[in-house]
């Protein structure tokens, strides 16, 4: 019987990774924690705690992800991307537990014009990309045994996301502007959990790309979920990233190549406008 730790349980992707481990692995401990339970940003404490429960495997998905608050709080990015994955890779080292690590498409400039492979360079554009990149390389220097996934754009059930910001604006205004020249892979929490849980029976190692399939712009997406919630009355018009301007630049293009989840794992992750229907329709 194995020993699970998901740090950042109560979190959009946390919560629905918490109901998918227990179907995946019912006969084994799933341990849930969140910042009440845990201040990564504490090194000694998360070396502690973590050593306590001597897990087997610990993912770690706490993050700070404000984008633009990450350009206006540069310390607190990387108090939380950077150093607190340090110190959780430390408690899981200390343990010799497994050390899962949530990552994103963000590192990416977004020039390459085709879906990012695991081992493209990075070349994070943001505070934010760069914290996560940070925490990426903390992982592979004190892990020997990890997993770092990288996924982008989500959206589900719990918490904050586009999905319900668009949803909040459609039921304010007659009209949104939405941005048509960022290209990415909107993906649902629920297929991402299942994603991890089943690298998880295969006990992948490295680094994995897991994004639904099929590529979209923002601009794309906010009209496919105005549609399905039954408000494509509202307008909507497409504008640039210039015409934007948010704090933190975006990488234009950051859709992820995911054929090898499929090769070493026979998962295939479904189209995106698939998995959106679902979430309208659960």
């Amino acid at each position: 019987m194995k020993r699970i730790l998901v740090i950042g349980a109560k979190g959009m992707l946390g919560r629905d990774l918490m109901g998918v481990l227990l179907s995946f692995f019912p006969h084994d401990e799933i341990f849930g924690w969140d910042i009440e339970e845990i201040d990564i940003q504490k090194e000694e404490d998360t070396v502690f705690e973590i050593e306590k429960l001597r897990p087997n495997l610990v993912i770690h998905i706490a993050a700070y992800t404000d984008v633009d608050g990450c350009e206006s709080n540069k310390e607190k990015a990387f108090a939380v991307n950077a150093e607190g994955t340090r110190h959780v890779a430390l408690g899981a080292s200390g343990c010799q537990a497994k050390m899962i690590y949530l990552s994103t498409d963000y590192v990416f400039d977004g020039k390459k014009k085709e879906p990012y492979l695991e081992n493209d360079p990075p070349q994070p554009i943001s505070v934010y990309g760069h914290s996560k990149w940070k925490g990426e390389q903390y992982v592979q220097e004190s892990m020997r045994d990890f997993l770092i996934i990288r996924t982008q754009w989500l959206y589900g059930r719990y918490g904050k996301n586009f999905v319900t910001s668009i949803l909040r604006q459609a039921s304010e205004k007659k009209a949104l502007s939405i941005v048509n020249d960022q290209i990415g892979s909107p993906t649902y929490t629920v297929d991402l959990a299942k994603a991890i849980s089943t690298l998880i029976q295969f006990d992948a190692r490295g680094i994995f790309h897991v994004a639904n399939s099929d590529l979209c712009t923002w601009y794309t997406f906010g009209q496919a979920i105005l549609k399905l919630s039954g408000m494509n009355k509202v307008r909507v018009i497409p504008i640039s990233s210039k015409e934007l301007a948010r704090p933190a630049p975006r990488p234009l293009y950051s859709v992820l190549n995911c054929q090898k989840l499929k090769k070493e794992t026979g998962w295939t992750m479904r189209p995106w406008s698939e998995a959106l229907k679902e979430h309208f329709s659960t």
